[in-house]
């Protein structure tokens, strides 16, 4: 199977289940950026329930996603670095990983695709799949031989998906909150360490 995906920032179990699953991904680079989407941001779960971390971008002169800018504004990194510290301090795996997950909040990326190429190309790494990707060389405006989830994948209007069925697993807050399905990556690495490849 060959999959067509939207860059994310720490994406959700969901985009990363299609990269364990497929035979091969192209990761969408031409497409225009979209706000409130996994593309620059991700979802985690805190003592108050879900939270958004979101990558402030710079708009230029071109709207596609290669072209897209991280801004330094706001002290986002700091920002992000301690809210994951917050939310995941007491989960059985945040020590275990927390050193090879800092570094993307001390280093800076120019490019917004390439900095969540870096993070994909770790949690691959850390979660232990080897999926084969690639970029878009053009927009693929209908792709005929590929499985399209470039929108589908969305945290705001998520398109039916009969591939995945989220399936419950630890939660720090899960007897206040329930289980809370389909958060960042980080939120099934930190609660379920060597585990986790087995939620894909």
């Amino acid at each position: 199977m060959q999959v067509l995906l939207s860059t994310t920032y720490f994406g959700p179990v969901q985009w990363y289940q299609k990269l364990h699953r497929a035979d091969t991904v192209l990761i969408e680079q031409w497409e225009s950026f979209l706000k409130q989407t996994y593309r620059n941001r991700c979802l985690i779960a805190t003592t108050n329930g879900v939270q958004a971390l979101t990558v402030p971008v710079e708009r230029g002169t071109s709207p596609l996603i290669k072209d897209i800018r991280i801004s330094d504004h706001g002290n986002w990194r700091h920002l992000h670095w301690m809210a994951l510290q917050s939310a995941y301090g007491e989960s059985p795996f945040f020590e275990y990983y927390q050193d090879d997950i800092r570094p993307f909040f001390e280093q800076r990326w120019d490019y917004l695709v390439d900095f969540n190429e870096a993070i994909s190309q770790k949690m691959c790494e850390l979660i232990d799949i080897q999926p084969q990707v690639a970029r878009t060389t053009e927009f693929i405006p209908e792709p005929i031989d590929l499985t399209d989830y470039r929108s589908a994948i969305n945290p705001k209007h998520p398109a039916p998906d009969a591939d995945f069925s989220p399936k419950p697993y630890y939660q720090v807050y899960a007897q206040k909150h329930g289980f809370l399905p389909n958060l960042s990556v980080l939120d099934l690495l930190f609660n379920m360490g060597p585990e986790s490849i087995y939620y894909l």
